[in-house]
């Protein structure tokens, strides 16, 4: 049987879960920085966001947040913008739903930007979005098909 020679492995690549839960600092843009909201996810570290701006642009996440920080489709990241090529950013920070709100709530982000809590119970609770899903067919219609 070999040695084992390394330090450990896959769990210990993935570490300790370290404290997700806990309060940070709400952390705005900056000059070279803009919100974006993730359209969809490219694979290889890359997702396709719409940045506040209107401009579309291809993310790299970071290095630091690969693997540890999971970002889906509708997710409020900080980008930061390159000077010398304004069609792609890199993810700096994925805000949590609740700092996504606050965000909202500080006028940083649109009124229009539709935050991705609660989207599926939302319409059976609004009675103006309620939207018939099947169609009426009169004796004659049914009779020719």
């Amino acid at each position: 049987m070999p040695k084992n020679k390394g330090k450990g492995g896959k769990n210990r690549k993935r570490g300790k879960n370290e404290a997700d839960d806990e309060k940070r600092e709400l952390i705005f843009k900056e000059d070279g920085q803009e919100y974006a909201q993730v359209q969809r996810m490219l694979g290889n570290g890359r997702c396709e966001a719409m940045c506040i701006d209107g401009t579309k642009r291809l993310c790299h996440i970071r290095g630091k947040m690969h693997k540890k920080v999971w970002i889906a489709a509708g997710d409020i990241v900080l980008v930061g913008l390159r000077d010398y090529q304004d069609d792609k950013a890199d993810v700096i920070l994925k805000y949590m739903s609740d700092e996504a709100r606050l965000l909202k709530a500080y006028g940083e982000l649109p009124d229009n930007t539709r935050l991705n809590e609660g989207i599926v119970g939302d319409f059976e609770d609004d009675p103006q979005n309620e939207v018939d899903d099947f169609v009426e067919f009169e004796d004659e219609d049914i009779d020719r098909i």
